[in-house]
């Protein structure tokens, strides 16, 4: 075989390899979707900033692999390498990994609400503590208030009278 030839394959196994990594890439971007909910300005703007690397990455694969020269071949094999992985990996990946994910952080919650609940328990007490000082204060104040106008009252005829 011609070294022409073997340039040619490892080019085009180049291009199914890129659209394999490209898929794979996506596929991480799916799962934080996943995890955690996106409007669709960010989900917008994921896609656009991703596309715009992977168009940098393509050409820079282009540029160093083939002179910059776009052939149809590599496009199609960037395609095929997409399709492939969606086909065999893609779609159990993403809902595994995602699932494996949300139960990691299922169990870590409940790991920390059961670390947390002596605390709860004691910030619980502090509030009850803090209600009936509250009382008391708005009770006191009131009583207090109360015998400063009576007070008032009598210093002011005390006054008037002398």
């Amino acid at each position: 075989m011609s070294q022409d030839i073997v340039n040619e394959v490892y080019f085009l196994a180049y291009s199914v390899m890129m659209g394999v990594v490209i898929t794979f890439v996506y596929d991480f971007i799916l799962i934080g979707r996943k995890i955690i909910r996106h409007n669709l300005f960010f989900i917008s703007l994921e896609d656009f900033l991703f596309w715009a690397a992977c168009a940098v990455a393509v050409f820079y694969m282009l540029y160093k692999e083939n002179n910059g020269i776009l052939r149809w071949f590599a496009v199609f094999g960037a395609a095929l390498g997409m399709l492939l992985y969606k086909k065999i990996v893609g779609v159990r990946f993403v809902k595994l990994i995602s699932v494996l994910i949300q139960k990691e952080i299922h169990i870590a919650g409940k790991i920390l609400s059961f670390i947390f609940r002596p605390l709860k328990w004691f910030m619980g007490k502090v509030k009850g503590l803090c209600r009936i000082l509250g009382r008391w204060v708005k009770k006191t104040g009131r009583c207090t208030k109360k015998k400063l106008t009576a007070f008032q009252k009598v210093f002011k005829i005390l006054l008037y009278k002398n």
